[in-house]
């Protein structure tokens, strides 16, 4: 399984209640909160997936129906996967837009694959976590497969402790 349909997989788990306890063995569990991130874990046949996640502090357009949205930071224990970024909408994105992610002065495009959107360059995601451990607020642009633009708000308060929490459990 390639690492893009894995962490599908992983999104896709994530929509199920995040602070029930887990009761079977593939659904996530809750690992701990970081202000405005949270830490679960997962099992896959790859290993133990550990990921951070946040939901947006601020929606635009507020008549826009955007399902539910996260960013996540997700890294395998297999090593696999490394602190990889990854934003999941409640809509299908439009591939010919794709989003783009600001942190201060940084900014950093994504590529959408459905409702989900990774970084274009790989090579960029220790400067995005970089950034985000540094900053304080992180905004998302995207565009909607209808055309509709959409922007998030994200609090990097606690980003760091989350992402601490994950290398613990999957360093």
């Amino acid at each position: 399984m390639s690492v893009k349909a894995c962490l599908s997989a992983l999104c896709l788990a994530i929509a199920l209640p995040m602070s029930a306890p887990a009761f079977a063995q593939d659904e996530p569990q809750f690992r701990g909160e970081y202000n405005d991130w949270r830490v679960f874990t997962r099992p896959s046949d790859a290993g133990l997936i550990c990921y951070a996640l946040s939901r947006p502090s601020d929606s635009a357009p507020r008549a826009h129906e955007h399902g539910t949205v996260y960013f996540i930071v997700a890294s395998w224990q297999s090593g696999a996967v490394n602190e990889q970024p990854n934003l999941l909408v409640g809509y299908d994105l439009r591939p010919t837009s794709p989003p783009e992610v600001r942190v201060g002065s940084s900014q950093f495009d994504m590529f959408t694959d459905g409702q989900e959107a990774f970084l274009d360059d790989l090579s960029d995601e220790p400067d995005l976590i970089r950034a985000m451990r540094r900053g304080s607020v992180m905004r998302v642009t995207a565009t909607t497969v209808a055309g509709v633009a959409t922007s998030y708000e994200f609090s990097l308060s606690g980003v760091t402790a989350a992402l601490q929490r994950v290398e613990a459990l999957c360093g």
